[in-house]
């Protein structure tokens, strides 16, 4: 169902990122993979490989560039890339919680700000930043963890009002307890990455009046920030 269309992932290496990589690729997409891993990534099934730094506003603007030069298009855009804050912030070192924030929204802000107007000029483009529930929690030792997720959600809802008037939806995705390189804690019951595949095809395949702004976890809207959750 996604043949002829041009998928770009980050944190592509592994995890979730691999899960979709693999999965969209299965599914007829020319898939894109991004990620800081060239040894991991190089083992991903896709039709390209970008070895990026995507704390780097420059390594993320070129990493939509080089998509573009080489498949024409950019239809579908995970922003996915992530790591671990697993630290009390009286313990984190200078720079730890900046780096933090700049691998997650300002990743994502980047991304969106390099390919938006491609989107705009083919009338056509989902976009998909992966959040977390930990946003609205207070979980020791994940500060900038949650405000990066926080503030994903806020950028992400706003710019999905910006584009309302345009055939581009930008919507978010919450995986929920998957086993990925980002927890050091026990993951004996945690899901498969492959297990988040179905939302994340769900979210790139919306029809062109389909949701923007919207949460979405395990094929159903979540409810972010809503007393009671």
């Amino acid at each position: 169902m996604f043949e002829g269309q041009t998928i770009l992932i980050t944190g592509a290496a592994s995890g979730l990122g691999r899960a979709w990589a693999e999965g969209f690729t299965a599914d007829g997409a020319t898939v894109i993979a991004a990620d800081i891993n060239n040894k991991g990534l190089i083992e991903v099934p896709a039709a390209m490989h970008l070895t990026v730094d995507v704390s780097s506003a420059s390594e993320v603007e070129q990493m939509i560039a080089d998509g573009i030069a080489q498949t024409g298009r950019i239809d579908v855009l995970f922003n996915n890339a992530g790591l671990g804050f697993n630290k009390r912030l009286e313990n984190s070192r200078d720079g730890d919680f900046e780096q933090h924030i700049a691998v997650h929204l300002f990743a994502m802000v980047n991304a969106m700000r390099a390919a938006i107007p491609h989107m705009r000029a083919q009338n056509y483009g989902r976009i998909i930043n992966t959040i977390s529930r930990n946003a609205e929690n207070d979980v020791i030792g994940t500060s900038a963890y949650a405000a990066a997720k926080a503030a994903m959600w806020a950028a992400s809802r706003v710019t999905a009002a910006e584009l309302q008037d345009t055939n581009i939806l930008v919507n978010m995705l919450i995986p929920g307890p998957t086993r990925t390189a980002i927890w050091s804690k026990d993951m004996q019951n945690f899901q498969e990455p492959s297990a988040t595949y179905p939302t994340a095809k769900m979210l790139a395949s919306f029809a062109n009046d389909g949701p923007s702004g919207k949460v979405y976890w395990n094929e159903t809207e979540y409810p972010m920030f809503r007393e009671g959750n």
